[in-house]
């Protein structure tokens, strides 16, 4: 489908023109604030080719299009007869910054926001504490011994200090002064004030009662803290002279908030996080299956909207508290559905093309990654969805019926996950994940779904594009040798960092690999440098994205950050253009990574191969840490 078919097809499938409020793009996705959501055919713009993939992100409708986004961008433009000004936004500035969320959604985005750069911390101890559990359980390692003291602090300091972890990413989504938060949490924890609290006695500030409370492994009470803090920071930030801003604020801002939180905030929180954690459990002692049957068969429907990370804290406080949860389990037997209804795509298909990809993709969501097997297969031909639905929504039951729980919080919620629920339910885990990984395929199998004919899942080449002036981005295709057989390449580092794997980048179109892959590096120097010998082939207007195609053919995509398309080319400073031939080391941009880091931006960088399809894998250069021009990765052909 040429861009001018792909764009009037989009623009069709989202609901018609009367439906789009802001249509705007980044460098990889047309992102559009529509008036109904709902009126766009999902399913249909996944099963169009040209689509990699669509979501809804904040409210905001997104169409993953990849390198080409610019041309598919500009042909729907042209498409839209007689749009006012301000109904659709040129160039890649985030429109959707200028239509306020609704509640629910910010709501949801601050504490995805919070949560997923501490979940490497509280995954890495977790996995330890489950390690630590079967080392004991073998009779390997005993309880009294030095090494399970270490051992054990390991695995428990991330949970008991983590107030002050959720204090310091909470404040950063905020904009907020990330020590002071840390300061607050830091206080409510303090031995002294722990061990008054437990006391039993009397306690007053100031004449005013303090409630008791148990702060350590806490979330809700130092979110809320934090939340509070940042208005009164940004207050007294306004009101004070420059010469007194880093006396006054920070003293104002701790001498109200520490003794607000345990006075009143703090309890709050706390009876909070204790009645939902009290309702999750009363729910499963109580209700038998079905509370598995609910949440197993609507559990995928919650990761597709985002409404999944409201979960993450009352797992947290129920393990903090409880000592296990039952919602991990669930939400592990609700993606090995999401494979088991790929496996079933892949026995029942007779497409060549569609049946390695369902299978790859299957093999990808038994890891816990299950974006591809949803959105590349499942979603698109429906059915096989469904199926997935009925498999979590079984296996979901069998898990509540004998109330198998997780016992840590560990790895993604796949295979790499099982030393969660190692304990007590252990065996009836395993059967559960078998039954909804089972009943999916089955059920997938014998409903069966539309197979689509050879040409329908074949990749379609790029097809060459002549920019117009002022446009900043060229085709691809256009830029790399026709034809010519791909070879392995070694792509060198852009930036100096640290190295990171795509599954800590917090944006579903690179962790689950949907736009290509590679790795990221969080960067620690504002530079941008090529990382291989080619041309730069689209520079996005806000700066933060860079496309370039190697001499050889090997497309890339160097994206800055996370949401930085939302600063509108703010800390950005650009020092190519589209069509620019670059050598390795050549100095492609420069940016403000403090500022971009203060405006409450995640820097983490993606560097991916998008037209991975025509290679065979990724080896990494092994590197945890990398400089400019470092071997980060070779793509092998």
């Amino acid at each position: 489908m040429d861009k001018t078919a792909l764009s009037k097809e989009i623009l069709q499938l989202v609901g018609g023109e009367e439906n789009i409020d802001q249509v705007t793009h980044c460098m990889t996705r047309l992102r559009f604030n529509l008036n109904d959501n709902q009126r766009a055919d999902k399913a249909a713009l996944q099963k169009t080719p040209g689509v990699m993939g669509v979501m809804i992100n904040g409210g905001q409708f997104q169409i993953i299009i990849g390198n080409d986004v610019p041309v598919v961008y500009n042909e729907l433009v042209k498409n839209m007869s007689g749009a006012p000004d301000g109904k659709v936004s040129s160039g890649s500035a985030d429109a959707g910054a200028k239509k306020k969320k609704n509640v629910l959604s910010s709501i949801l985005d601050f504490i995805s926001g919070s949560f997923t750069p501490i979940l490497p911390a509280i995954t890495g101890a977790g996995m330890i504490k489950g390690i630590i559990a079967i080392l004991v359980a073998a009779g390997w390692m005993g309880t009294t011994s030095s090494t399970y003291v270490i051992l054990s602090a390991i695995g428990d300091g991330a949970f008991y200090f983590l107030p002050i972890i959720l204090a310091v990413s909470a404040a950063r989504k905020l904009g907020s002064n990330m020590y002071i938060a840390a300061a607050i949490g830091a206080a409510i924890l303090h031995p002294t004030v722990t061990t008054l609290l437990g006391s039993g006695d009397k306690i007053t500030f100031a004449s005013l009662p303090v409630v008791a409370a148990t702060y350590s492994s806490s979330v809700i009470p130092i979110i809320i803290a934090v939340w509070l803090a940042s208005y009164v920071e940004k207050a007294v930030d306004k009101i004070t002279h420059a010469s007194l801003k880093l006396i006054i604020v920070p003293t104002v801002t701790l001498l109200v908030i520490v003794p607000l939180t345990l006075i009143a905030v703090g309890p709050l929180g706390v009876i909070i996080g204790n009645g939902l954690t009290d309702g999750i459990s009363w729910l499963f002692d109580n209700t038998g299956l079905f509370a598995g049957l609910l949440l197993g068969g609507t559990m995928s429907l919650l990761i597709i909207t985002g409404m999944h990370y409201a979960l993450i804290p009352i797992m947290i406080a129920s393990i903090a508290s409880l000592g296990y949860d039952y919602i991990i389990p669930i939400m592990m037997v609700a993606n090995f559905a999401q494979a088991g209804a790929t496996f079933g795509v892949y026995l029942k298909t007779k497409n060549s093309k569609l049946k390695p990809l369902a299978l790859s993709t299957s093999v990808t969501a038994l890891m816990g990654i299950t974006e591809p097997a949803m959105y590349g297969v499942n979603m698109r031909f429906k059915k096989p969805f469904i199926g997935a639905l009925i498999g979590g929504a079984v296996g979901g039951a069998f898990l509540s019926m004998f109330k198998v729980k997780a016992y840590v919080i560990g790895g993604l919620a796949g295979l790499s996950g099982i030393p969660m629920v190692i304990g007590e339910t252990f065996v009836y885990s395993l059967i559960g994940f078998a039954i909804g990984i089972a009943v999916a395929a089955i059920a997938t199998y014998i409903m069966g779904f539309e197979d689509e004919p050879e040409a329908a899942v074949a990749t379609e080449a790029a097809a060459p594009a002549v920019p117009a002036p002022g446009n900043v981005s060229v085709s691809a295709a256009a830029l790399e040798p026709q034809d010519a057989p791909k070879v392995s390449e070694a792509i060198y580092s852009p930036i100096k960092g640290e190295v990171k794997p795509l599954s800590e980048v917090n944006d579903p179109a690179f962790s689950e690999e949907i736009m290509g892959k590679g790795f990221a590096v969080q960067p620690s120097e504002g530079r941008v440098v090529s990382p291989i010998s080619g041309t730069v082939f689209s520079l996005s207007k806000s700066g933060h994205a860079i496309g370039l195609v190697s001499d050889n053919g090997a497309e890339m995509l160097i994206h800055i950050g996370i949401d930085t398309v939302k600063l509108k080319g703010l800390h950005f400073s650009p020092k190519v253009t589209a069509g620019t031939k670059v050598a390795v080391g050549d100095l492609l941009m420069e940016f403000n990574l403090a500022e971009i880091e203060k405006a409450g931006y995640s820097t983490i960088t993606p560097v991916i191969i998008t037209n991975i399809q025509e290679y065979n894998s990724i080896k990494s250069a092994g590197r945890t840490s990398v400089k400019e021009q470092e071997l980060l990765y070779t793509v092998l052909a």
